[in-house]
């Protein structure tokens, strides 16, 4: 008979407090809170975070930190590594929905050879990120990969 592996569940909280109009604050033990409301195009304020743009972040740090944990466990050091993403959100059906993400990470290493696992570990990030795993949004993945000798830093 074949066991399989167990795998632990993990739990993450959070609170959320209104403050005034569309606008409220996020918090979680030991770390800062975050103001977070609606943005201008649903009549909400400038300058400070709003869900979509909290979602389309946490699926860039998803990618980003999937990435380390692999470099890491393969024992691969980077120079930099820095990403910029994009959400698109429209109106399916009658309702607001994140359809797609576009993540654009561009990593720099020191060789030739570091680039080349750089792109096998990336091929799998994508498809271990919980958060593209979590989603129904389309993701892609568009990383660049750059010599440190050819990049001023």
């Amino acid at each position: 008979m074949a066991t399989g592996k167990t795998y632990k569940s993990f739990r993450y909280s959070n609170n959320l407090v209104w403050d005034t109009a569309r606008r409220g604050r996020t918090s979680a033990p030991g770390k800062p809170d975050i103001e977070i409301g609606s943005p201008p195009e649903f009549k909400g304020e400038a300058g400070v975070w709003a869900p979509e743009e909290m979602l389309v972040a946490a699926l860039n740090a998803c990618m980003m930190l999937t990435f380390v944990s692999f470099a890491q466990s393969k024992r691969l050091e980077f120079v930099a590594y820095e990403s910029a993403a994009e959400g698109v959100l429209e109106n399916v059906d009658g309702k607001y929905r994140i359809v797609e993400v576009s993540v654009r990470p561009t990593l720099v290493l020191r060789s030739e050879a570091d680039i080349a696992a750089a792109q096998t570990i990336m091929a799998k990030v994508k498809e271990n990120c919980f958060i593209s795993n979590s989603i129904t949004a389309d993701v892609t993945l568009d990383p660049q990969f750059q010599l440190a000798s050819d990049v001023a830093i």
